[in-house]
């Protein structure tokens, strides 16, 4: 009863662990959020203290200009207005992201209200659970209007990144359609971060600006892409000298040269290299998880089920058509097979053999006495043969092998 007991018994801090993530985007965004009301602020700060300094110095001095104050003033103003409205903004946004932690947090505090996992609460938690699983799937895969529907439907809305995969989704095909505006206006806005990044996407973004401008092959494109270079290239010297090195020998070569590296830098799949690079990045700077969760839920489970003949080349009956052995295993299904491949196989604390275990020569291993009465079943089999069941190979008798268990 001890035992049964304990089996049944949730343990919560195991279970968070898959759902990390969600609360540590929230954090980020916050945190993104903090960063942009102190740019702005210094942004302005810098500009309406020497404006205003200035200001009050004209209106002490002996030749004054009334009209030129006036207009400094207004200046001023309007600034301070546009700042109110970038802050009210910033607020807005902050109060979301407060609101969304909160129902995250309520959501992952009510599992240490279930006391087991025989309780009705903990499949109801389960399936939201799912739900959310599936939708950041559907995000990832670029599923956005699904993913929304299915969040709607569910009423999880707080639970699920759609802003934040819909901005990245629409961020990456603008680089697949070869543009970089929005991708490099990101990464101003996450300078300061990108400096820790282990990814170099702005050297590559402002590499690809270079070289479209040298696909030209107009003079003028060519001093534009040299003036590029030189401003936006060079600042990155110590680190990326080879690329830096083959950008320059760009110049002597054309779009349409064999020469490599050359031709890979001309190539027009270098964009698919950037969108995903950009999403690399933007998961990287917001905690975001690299694989979906969904294939990350699935392989914890694959792996207490996965066994060595699972990807055996006969693993399965679709693999070999004399093959006579049929299969539910869900990690020889083509849905899941090629997810559990990288994954550890089940540790089993005991083993389970026929009492007499016999090799064939293709080195598979069955019951003697089982695998007689099934060959003569078949009766397509000639006596003193016996067939392997999921080959589908033929041997005689004489050439089985007794199996002794060390």
């Amino acid at each position: 009863m001890a035992s049964e007991l304990t089996s049944t018994k949730l343990n919560a801090e195991n279970h968070l662990l898959l759902d990390q993530p969600l609360l540590r985007l929230p954090h980020e965004l916050a945190r993104r959020n903090f960063k942009s009301v102190q740019r702005i602020v210094e942004r302005e700060k810098e500009y309406v203290l020497p404006a205003l300094k200035e200001v009050t110095n004209a209106s002490f001095s002996e030749i004054q200009n009334p009209e030129q104050t006036l207009a400094a003033l207004d200046t001023m103003i309007s600034r301070m207005q546009g700042l109110k409205r970038k802050m009210e903004n910033l607020q807005e946004e902050e109060k979301k992201i407060h609101l969304q932690s909160q129902k995250r947090i309520q959501h992952l505090e009510s599992l240490y209200n279930i006391p087991s996992l025989a309780d009705v609460k903990y499949d109801m938690w389960s399936r939201i659970r799912l739900d959310r699983l599936l939708a950041d799937h559907m995000l990832r895969s670029g599923h956005t209007e699904s993913a929304r529907q299915l969040a709607q439907e569910k009423g999880i809305e707080d639970l699920v990144d759609l802003n934040v995969f819909v901005q990245c989704q629409g961020i990456a095909e603008n680089l697949h359609r070869g543009e970089t505006k929005d991708a490099l206006q990101w990464c101003g806005e996450n300078k300061a971060a990108l400096k820790k990044s282990q990814y170099n996407l702005e050297f590559e973004l402002r590499l690809q600006q270079y070289i479209e401008m040298v696909r030209v092959g107009d003079k003028c494109k060519l001093i534009d892409a040299r003036m590029h270079a030189k401003k936006y290239l060079t600042p990155y010297l110590s680190t990326q000298s080879v690329e830096i090195h083959r950008a320059a020998g760009l110049l002597a070569f054309p779009q349409d040269t064999i020469v490599e590296p050359y031709r890979s830098l001309y190539s027009l799949d270098r964009w698919s290299h950037l969108a995903d690079l950009f999403i690399r990045t933007h998961h990287e700077l917001l905690s975001v998880p690299s694989r979906p969760l969904l294939h990350i839920a699935l392989q914890a489970g694959l792996s207490a089920l996965k066994t060595p003949s699972c990807h055996s080349a006969f693993s399965s009956p679709s693999a070999n058509s004399l093959s006579i052995a049929t299969s539910v295993c869900p990690i020889c299904s083509t849905e899941l097979n090629e997810l559990a491949r990288g994954m550890p196989y089940a540790h089993h604390t005991k083993s389970y053999l026929e009492n007499d275990p016999i090799v064939l020569p293709n080195g598979r291993i069955y019951g003697q006495q089982r695998l007689l009465d099934m060959s003569k079943k078949l009766g397509s089999v000639e006596a003193g043969k016996v067939k392997d069941p999921t080959t589908g190979e033929v041997f005689h008798e004489g050439e089985m092998k007794k199996v002794f268990i060390m």
